[in-house]
C-alpha cells in the first residue's frame, strides 16, 4: 500500500491510501493529462514520491527472488514500464513548466495567488520560486531596456493584459471514467445556443478543453 497526500499543499492535507495498482494508474493518468492538456495542471509530488518508493520496493523483492524464475522477467519488465512512464511524466512536466512560465507566467502566478484555501497548487514550491524569479527578471529587463526611456505616462505595463493566456478553447480527446450528467457544451457558432449532454462511462469524445477542465481535475475524465 502507498499513501499519497491529497488536498492543500500548504499542510492541511489528507492522506489517501492507494494500492500499488491504483498508484501506477494515478501516475499514468497524471502523465496523459499533463501531456495533452493545453494548460499546466496540478503538481503531483506525492504521487512521484510514492512511485519511487514502490519501485525501490519492487527492486528489493527482485533481488530476493530465485534466479531463472519466469516471474523475475515479468516483474523486471513491469519495473521498466513504470520507470518509462515516470521519466516520461517528469520530462513532460519539466518541458511544460518551462514553456508555460515563459509564455504565460503572469497568469500562472495570478492563478496561484487567487486559489482558494484547500485548492491544490499547480506549481511545486520550486516551480513557484522559478516563476516568481522569471517574472521579476522580465519586469526588470523591460524597465531597464525600454520603459525608463519612454514618457512617464507609458512607463507602466500590465503584464496580465500584455501576455496571452493559454488557449483553453483548443479541442482534446478524452475518455469518460465516471458518468457525468448535464455537461454544458458551447456552440461552434453564434447561431446556436449552448446545450447539455451526458457523458457515459467508457465513452470517448472530442471536446473543448474549457468544458471538461473541471472533470480532468477531479479525475472523472482522462485525456487521451
Amino acid at each position: 500500500m502507498a499513501a499519497a497526500a491529497g488536498g492543500d499543499s500548504d499542510g492541511d492535507s489528507e492522506e489517501l491510501v492507494l494500492t500499488p495498482a491504483q498508484l501506477i494508474h494515478s501516475l499514468e493518468q497524471a502523465w496523459l493529462n499533463e501531456k495533452f492538456a493545453p494548460e499546466l495542471l496540478e503538481s503531483k509530488p506525492e504521487i512521484i514520491e510514492c512511485v519511487v518508493e514502490q519501485l525501490d520496493h519492487m527492486e528489493a523483492n527482485l533481488k530476493r527472488a530465485k534466479r531463472g524464475d519466469l516471474k523475475v522477467s515479468v516483474h523486471h519488465m513491469e519495473i521498466e514500464r513504470i520507470r518509462f512512464v515516470l521519466s516520461s511524466y517528469l520530462r513532460c512536466r519539466l518541458v511544460k513548466v518551462m514553456l508555460a512560465i515563459e509564455k504565460f507566467f503572469p497568469h500562472i502566478l495570478e492563478k496561484e495567488k487567487s486559489r482558494a484555501e484547500g485548492e491544490p497548487s499547480i506549481l511545486s514550491p520550486e516551480e513557484f520560486a522559478f516563476a516568481k524569479e522569471y517574472m521579476a527578471n522580465t519586469e526588470a529587463y523591460l524597465k531597464n531596456v525600454a520603459l525608463k526611456h519612454m514618457p512617464p505616462n507609458l512607463q507602466k505595463v500590465s503584464l496580465l493584459k500584455s501576455v496571452p493566456k493559454p488557449n483553453l478553447d483548443s479541442f482534446v480527446f478524452l475518455r469518460v471514467l465516471e458518468r457525468q450528467e448535464n455537461i454544458l457544451v458551447e456552440p461552434e457558432t453564434d447561431e446556436h445556443r449552448e446545450y447539455a449532454i451526458n457523458l457515459e462511462e467508457g465513452s470517448q469524445h472530442l471536446m473543448r478543453y474549457r468544458t471538461v477542465a473541471p472533470l480532468v481535475a477531479s479525475g472523472a475524465v482522462q485525456l487521451i
